[in-house]
């Protein structure tokens, strides 16, 4: 008899708590000493055994400065210039510290530097500003962003980044968007601007500088203004600050994606923060700030530096709780949350649907007009490459990154169009056409050599099939409903179609129908909770999402549902109602591209799973 360990690779263990995935997902915020004097707009570096605290807004701008040893705050030599709203060199200690820009009144291009014991003005930046983001050491700091014009709150808000180098500061690579209310983490050529405030909304935007430019990434889960940070531009973590309202959310950063981790005890903006080494996030610290109200609270993140990590599959014996237990990805678990937009803004486009998460491909669609680009994605960026033959939007697709089609739809020319094109992972060739053009026709497959193609309009609601062999398309048995705009994912010869848009009870009717194709014939089993059509739809016969679409009772939906072989499920909505999208992926990581909200949105978002322990039970 085999044993687990030469199954799963690793044994049975028995721990004393649960596996968890990293040591930050330990981390937990602990009050720490209070400030001495309460205050907000205050700015601050260091870590939770050695932190500085300085300037900030009583009832008036400050210039007071407290030193942390860990337990308790003291005062120490005080800032020359009383300022609020000020960025520091946030990886500096308590013997090496920048402070810079802030409002005295009026906005200011002061700089100070900390020498451990006193307070010395040295070169002022270029531009003043106020609640800019700034990050760095004391040799080679970073200041970005922020209000830049004499009178607060009048804006405009500046994109302007500036580069100290011990001496003096020099313009650097302007940032993709003004902004005001920003925080900065990591080093002076390799940085973060985190969340802020536009003209005049709140922002999760981040943006990552190389040394000489700043290029748009990840964005944040939820939109933070005047938050603190600590660690690097790869990891690192973003807490609190204005939602509106105050936000306690902590989210972490590991260079690809923002993960939310363990929440502040106190909602709260504006505060001093700093932590972790400039290479990595090991603690961080936040003090003061907005309650509302001044506050003189402080709170330290900290993690388990001891830590059994999480093993997909892993069976354990937790001894706290005398239970056995099993790491898993329960897709109810699951979660959107914003990625890098596509270049093209887009809807009724196809895509590799049976690509994983981490690459994939957006082919076609309506700009308008029809489109012919296609886009490939990296998992962190997109590309355009070479575009189709023949403009056209709301055709089939299926396939991988490196091998798809794209079939059927509406051209410039006229709806009904039977091309078919297929992808081999640099350009597109024409090949032979479907037996039957259809417009908004659904599809799915494994490769340019394994195709299926269903339902579509031409110009009546059809229930045709089509499967292709590499070489030609052969027809097959038909859907049991006839309905077009009905996403489909999965493999030949299984294939999951849900709803749609069809003829019954009405014409132009949202459909809920669900059905398998077998290889042979389809079969209806059990319907969405919600009829809709245009949506999009990842994964394969046995587990499936399907997201957002045009449902009958509002215009567009961000609704998800779960697939498990043989129910849907509602899990966690899109953040953003969209109708005729697209995506790739699978239940457990997808992708969902473009689409149409009041316009076409090349806007991205990614569904991620994490794994977790559940309790094994035995009846």
């Amino acid at each position: 008899m085999s044993k687990y360990k030469e199954i799963k690779g690793f044994k049975v263990q028995t721990l004393a708590s649960d596996t968890v995935a990293s040591v930050v997902s330990t981390g937990t915020w602990a009050s720490g000493g209070s400030l001495n004097t309460a205050r907000r707009g205050l700015a601050g570096s260091g870590a939770t055994t050695a932190a500085l605290a300085f300037g900030g807004y009583t009832t008036t701008q400050v210039a007071l400065n407290e030193q942390y040893n860990g337990t308790s705050w003291t005062e120490v030599g005080d800032l020359n210039t009383a300022r609020t709203n000020l960025a520091s060199s946030g990886n500096g200690t308590t013997t090496a510290s920048l402070a810079f820009a802030g409002n005295t009144p009026p906005n200011s291009a002061l700089n100070e530097s900390w020498n451990g014991s006193a307070w010395t003005e040295v070169g002022d930046l270029t531009i003043a500003r106020n609640e800019s983001g700034g990050c760095g050491t004391t040799t080679a700091a970073l200041s970005f962003g922020g209000e830049t014009p004499l009178t607060p709150g009048s804006g405009p808000h500046s994109v302007k980044t500036e580069e100290w180098d011990g001496s003096s500061w020099a313009e650097g690579g302007d940032l993709n968007t003004g902004i005001r209310g920003n925080a900065g983490l990591g080093l002076q050529t390799a940085a973060l601007s985190v969340g802020g405030q536009l003209d005049p909304p709140l922002t999760n935007h981040v943006e990552s500088y190389n040394g000489s430019a700043w290029t748009e990434i990840a964005n944040m889960n939820a939109a933070k203004n005047r938050a603190g940070t600590g660690g690097s531009y790869t990891n690192g973590l973003a807490f609190g600050g204005d939602a509106p309202p105050l936000t306690a959310a902590t989210e972490y950063y590991d260079g690809t994606s923002w993960t939310e981790v363990g929440d502040l005890s106190d909602a709260r903006s504006s505060g001093a923060f700093g932590g972790g080494a400039p290479t990595g996030i090991s603690d961080a610290i936040l003090a003061g700030g907005n309650t509302p109200g001044n506050t003189a609270n402080t709170e330290e993140w900290t993690a388990s530096s001891t830590f059994t990590k999480i093993n997909l599959g892993q069976v354990y014996y937790n001894s706290g709780s005398n239970a056995y237990k099993v790491t898993e990805q329960p897709v109810p678990g699951g979660s959107w949350a914003s990625q890098t937009s596509m270049n093209t803004a887009r809807n009724q486009s196809g895509s590799s649907e049976a690509s994983p998460s981490s690459q994939g491909v957006i082919v076609g669609g309506n700009e308008p007009p029809q489109s012919a680009k296609t886009e490939l994605w990296n998992g962190s960026a997109w590309t355009e490459t070479s575009d189709l033959n023949a403009a056209r939007r709301d055709g089939g697709s299926g396939g991988v990154y490196t091998s798809m089609g794209y079939f059927g739809g509406t051209s410039p020319a006229g709806p009904d169009r039977a091309s078919n094109e297929l992808w081999n992972g640099s350009s597109w060739t024409e090949v032979n056409d479907l037996n039957s053009g259809r417009q908004a026709v659904r599809g799915s497959g494994s490769s340019s050599t394994s195709l299926l193609c269903f339902g579509g309009g031409n110009p009546s609601y059809q229930a045709l099939t089509e499967q292709f062999d590499g070489t030609s398309w052969t027809e097959v048995n038909n859907m049991n409903t006839a309905r077009e705009a009905n996403p489909g994912s999965g493999t030949v010869p299984t294939t999951l179609c849900c709803g749609g848009i069809g003829a019954s009870p009405s014409p132009g009717s949202a459909q809920a129908l669900t059905e398998l194709f077998d290889g042979t014939s389809w079969t209806e089993v059990s319907d969405l909770n919600d009829a809709r059509w245009g949506g999009g739809t990842v994964g394969n016969s046995s587990t499936a999402l399907t997201f957002g679409g045009d449902p009958p009772s509002t215009s567009y939906t961000a609704n998800t549902e779960f697939w498990n072989g043989s129910t849907w499920t509602e899990v966690a909505n899109l953040s953003t109602a969209t109708g005729w999208t697209n995506g790739f992926g699978s239940a457990i990581s997808a992708i969902k591209a473009g689409g149409y909200t009041t316009t076409q949105v090349a806007t991205v978002e990614e569904w991620t799973v994490p794994e977790a322990n559940k309790t094994i039970t035995v009846s």
